[in-house]
């Protein structure tokens, strides 16, 4: 059969061709022929009932076709009926592609895009449909490598009948998802040969009927060796190009009992196989910018909490609802001087890679801030700061905490951010009143921070407003909820109070099923704290005997603990690290042994520079204190201070020794 004509009908008067090989020219004024569907049997101009299995949704008006009726008499005086019934016939295919590619536009994922052309298309415009997509599929610019290969992505039908003649489709499956199996027909996989006659046509780009020669030797490679399609022009094989290159293709089909694909259908196919391969790339593009996004959001995220002594951790975090995936919640908590440790949870107004990034540099600037050891409304108002250097619209919420587990003290200054719940150990939660200031990026405004009693056993639970705030329910509703949630759950355990990481599971059960547009992160610290009879502390003067004081001290410190088999491994230690600190020190400096799982001794002086851990050459006579406690301490390390530094070390505590 030869080359079909472009414009299609005996004389192509009023249609437009597509310029450049496109398929998406323009739209055409004729109708395919439609006539009755042999599944529905509707009648000309009516819409045939959808494929099994079909949701409900927008209606896809059915192609006008030649009428089986003679016309109605003409609107416009002089016109022949054969006209008039072609102006009926082009504004029934306007109207059949409007809605078409509206219910293409309307996917936002790549399934949701191939769903709308197989619900568009069956039993419309075809008895069924095979959509083949590339594997894998390419992303903007990228060149893809090695053969190009196509996975059958979805197959849809009217339900299989048979037509007079006993006609069938059987190579399609009896559901429109993809099976294992294509009745031994249809392939799943192809791979286009370079130069053959597969990849002629997809460069190509316009559809073509099944019966054109090049059609003829292409649909066996993409189908299979046997397709056993139906004869005539009751097949088209129709390529998908997106902005760059061709990503797939689709092939429509129509039974034998039902009037045959007409020229004008290559137009319609071409301008469905437009707009679904646009909206594949867009896709695609957005696929990859949430995952982007979403990966490095979980990479800002800390991989596990620390283990501070006198404070236990637990935290989730969840990613928003598909509609917007990415967000810019996080939450972290910084071991300080001291034993202290600082919680932080913060979120980033909006959903966008610009949100994640821009919360990534807010936690990294507040992990700085934190190793200075500034109080909490100090560290908000550099926030603050650095978040109007990134930018005038960059707005954040944020509630900084520290705990000091020896005081039995928490200091909380808040940015904008919903207000902490404190679970006490009698069971009893509440909402604990911290002056709500305004957010990071305001600026201009003062923090305020309150110093409450941590009391041991309670449990402090920091959130973010996606927790609490939905389309269904507003903040103070739902920081309510949280509050009886958390005393209902503190209920189920008696005098003692909740496990941390089940506790952390049910709060987040109290979001029922589409309850969740926003990410929520969650941190909940259980504090133990340090009995004051586990705490030894002393001001030493910064003199050349301070270093054999502080061993004594340490000596006596450890008799009292029963803790004497470490008593030589300190004393050296000790005496290296005080020594050190003596040297420069002008103002009297600190000694500080904790007994907790491990022995902490903590020295502080009024010098701000860190010491550094170097190896000493034979000559030097010092150089190897911080050597020797490198290679004998548990872990050690220092932080500076505002007014200084704190060095620390842990020693193990020796077998046998009861857990505290």
């Amino acid at each position: 059969m030869g080359r079909p004509r472009e414009g299609g009908g005996p004389s192509g008067a009023g249609r437009s061709r597509p310029r450049g090989g496109e398929p998406g020219g323009s739209v055409p004024e004729q109708a395919p022929h439609g006539g009755r569907s042999a599944a529905s049997g509707a009648p000309h101009g009516e819409v045939s009932r959808p494929a099994a299995g079909e949701a409900a949704g927008e209606q896809v008006p059915a192609p006008a076709g030649p009428l089986p009726t003679p016309p109605a008499r003409s609107a416009h005086p002089g016109e022949s009926g054969e006209v008039a019934a072609a102006r009926q016939a082009g504004g029934d295919r306007l109207r059949f592609i409007g809605a078409a590619t509206r219910r293409i536009a309307r996917g936002i994922d790549l399934d949701e895009i191939v769903l709308g052309l197989c619900r568009a298309t069956v039993p419309t415009f075809a008895d069924a449909i095979l959509v083949y997509l590339r594997d894998p599929l390419p992303v903007g610019d990228e060149r893809p490598t090695g053969p190009v290969v196509l996975r059958l992505r979805r197959t849809d039908r009217i339900p299989e009948e048979p037509d007079t003649n006993g006609g069938r489709l059987p190579m399609l499956p009896a559901q429109p998802d993809l099976g294992p199996a294509m009745g031994g027909s249809a392939a799943e996989l192809a791979e286009v040969e370079p130069g053959g006659p597969l990849a002629e046509v997809l460069r190509g780009v316009r559809p073509l009927f099944g019966e054109a020669q090049a059609a003829r030797t292409a649909l066996p490679e993409l189908l299979g060796p046997d397709p056993r399609l139906p004869s005539g022009h009751r097949v088209i094989l129709a390529p998908l190009r997106g902005r760059r290159r061709v990503i797939g293709a689709a092939v429509f089909l129509r039974r034998p009992d039902r009037p045959a694909f007409e020229p004008d259908d290559l137009l319609v196919a071409a301008q469905l196989a437009t707009h679904t391969a646009l909206g594949v790339d867009k896709a695609v593009l957005y696929g990859r910018e949430a995952y982007i996004a979403d990966a490095l959001q979980r990479t800002m995220l800390p991989d596990s909490l620390p283990q501070p002594t006198g404070v236990r951790l637990a935290s989730r975090y969840l990613p928003a609802a598909e509609t917007a995936r990415v967000g810019g919640d996080w939450y972290d908590a910084i071991p300080l001087p001291g034993s202290r440790v600082a919680l932080v949870v913060g979120d980033v107004m909006g959903h966008s890679m610009t949100s994640a990034a821009i919360m990534g540099q807010l936690r990294t600037t507040a992990q700085t801030l934190a190793g200075l050891d500034l109080p909490p409304q100090e560290v908000l108002h550099h926030l603050d700061e650095q978040a109007q250097r990134l930018g005038t619209d960059r707005m954040a919420t944020c509630m900084y905490a520290v705990y000091d587990p020896v005081a039995h003290r928490i200091t909380i200054a808040n940015a904008g951010h919903p207000p902490p719940v404190m679970l006490h150990r009698g069971g009893r939660a509440e909402v604990l009143r911290v002056p709500s200031g305004a957010p990071i990026g305001v600026g201009g405004v003062d923090f305020e921070a309150v110093e409450l009693d941590a009391p041991a056993g309670a449990t402090l639970v920091l959130y973010t407003d996606g927790l609490v705030e939905s389309r269904i329910r507003d903040v103070w509703t739902g920081i309510e909820q949280l509050r009886e949630r958390l005393a209902e759950t503190a209920r189920l355990t008696g005098p003692n109070p909740p496990p941390l990481e089940p506790m952390c599971d049910e709060v987040l059960d109290m979001l029922g099923p589409g309850d969740r547009d926003d990410d929520i992160a969650l941190l909940a610290a259980r504090f133990d704290g340090i009995a004051p009879s586990d705490v030894a502390y002393w001001y030493l003067d910064p003199k050349a005997q301070t270093a054999g004081q502080a061993r004594r001290l340490a000596r006596r410190a450890l008799a009292r603990w029963d803790l004497e088999e470490l008593t030589d491994q300190l004393e050296l230690l000790v005496s290296e690290v005080v020594t050190n600190a003596v040297r420069y020190a002008e103002r009297p400096i600190t000694l500080r042994l904790l007994r907790t799982d491990v022995l902490r001794c903590e020295v502080g002086d009024d010098v701000p520079q860190l010491p550094r851990l170097r190896q000493a050459r034979p000559s030097d006579e010092g150089g190897r204190g911080l050597y020797l406690v490198n290679r004998m301490a548990r872990r050690w390390g220092a932080t500076r201070l505002s007014m200084g530094k704190v060095v620390w070390f842990e020693l193990s505590m020796p077998p046998g020794t009861p857990r505290r």
